[in-house]
């Protein structure tokens, strides 16, 4: 059942006493995880990210801080490229996937049995990197730009940067490289392409090479490229606090990115052991831009940028009944009971009611 505040904008404002039982509810959800391990065994669960990338950050965090534990989980984090994890969640080998809305939508166009429950995620940190030659976006009309194959993800996000420049998908070349991004590079640093979409910090090592970027998904609010914490319906109901306590490991691993970069960069090396000074640059790009969200809200224009993306190869998709796959209730009710604005300060509440007003 979904919590709604009062007129879907804001949190309500709370009275002295409401004040009081909303810190007790707080703390008592907060206790719930820790209470149920003292008690007995933690749970075990398994949870599967598709990508090495900050995507994952969150993750990694909860894991290496012992975030799962305080909350009752005895969990392993699994590494499954796409569509391994979204496999693994519908047979039951795994209990939550962090995924990207793209794939899960169109998961859901052929099995209505999963739910997304939170994102931690709404900006991409895709650049598009061209050769020092290539001074800016518009100097791109009629070059080579490697994406996946037309019609994929890459493609779209390429394409709606190259709209912020007035281009259309006619005025460049496109150059399908295949799903790996090392072969993106590879074609880049060859000579095939002239500009590609990359991830960091992939990117990062092109740069000594004459590699520039020309701009980056991050600095535009309208292009959307976000996550979801995924479930089996099924899971859900025989496991109905579950959603909840690993939304709250996840938030809490977040307050610890922000407030502990060596901590950060640290966990992020325990599962990709990039070099320390590229995690720490990358660190940065995630902090200054505000990358991992706090408040976990998922975004109706997220999801509807998402479909709109999966129809062009799925035509089913359009028949997917959106709010039958995505349940917020349990991040209304975390907002509701006070526990963002005790854990990142007063200051959320702004972030909280933006996210209230656009959300499911």
């Amino acid at each position: 059942m979904e919590h709604r505040t009062q007129g879907g904008t804001a949190a309500p404002r709370m009275g002295r006493r409401s004040v009081l039982h909303a810190g007790m509810a707080a703390a008592a959800v907060a206790c719930a995880g820790p209470l149920a391990h003292a008690q007995g065994a933690a749970a075990k669960l398994t949870i599967s990210y598709p990508t090495r990338s900050g995507a994952s950050w969150p993750l990694w965090l909860a894991k290496h801080a012992g975030l799962y534990e305080k909350h009752g989980f005895d969990a392993k984090l699994d590494f499954g490229v796409h569509p391994a994890g979204i496999a693994a969640l519908v047979s039951g080998q795994a209990q939550m996937i962090n995924y990207g809305l793209e794939q899960i939508i169109a998961a859901a166009s052929r099995d209505p049995s999963l739910v997304m429950m939170g994102s931690s995620l709404n900006k991409g940190n895709f650049s598009l990197v061209a050769h020092s030659s290539v001074s800016k976006v518009e100097d791109l009309k009629g070059k080579r730009i490697g994406v996946g194959r037309l019609g994929d993800t890459l493609y779209v996000y390429t394409l709606a940067l190259l709209k912020k420049y007035g281009m259309g998908p006619r005025d460049v070349q496109w150059v399908s490289t295949g799903t790996d991004a090392s072969a993106r590079a590879n074609m880049l640093t060859g000579g095939q392409l002239d500009a590609a979409l990359m991830v960091a910090p992939s990117y990062f090592r092109l740069e000594p090479m004459g590699y520039r970027t020309l701009d980056t998904l991050a600095n535009h609010a309208d292009i959307f490229v976000s996550t979801a914490y995924v479930f089996k319906k099924s899971w859900v109901k025989d496991n109905p606090d579950a959603p909840t306590r690993l939304i709250m490991a996840h938030a809490e691993a977040i307050k610890r990115f922000y407030d502990d970069k060596a901590f950060a960069v640290e966990a992020y090396r325990a599962f990709d052991p990039q070099p320390q000074a590229t995690v720490e640059r990358l660190y940065d790009t995630y902090a200054a831009k505000n990358i991992l969200d706090r408040v976990p809200l998922l975004q109706k224009a997220a999801v509807e940028s998402a479909v709109e993306r999966v129809q062009t190869d799925n035509a089913a998709v359009k028949d997917v009944n959106v709010s039958q796959i995505v349940d917020m209730g349990p991040v209304r009710k975390l907002i509701a009971d006070g526990y963002f604005r005790k854990l990142f300060g007063a200051g959320v509440a702004q972030e909280e009611e933006r996210k209230l007003a656009a959300s499911f």
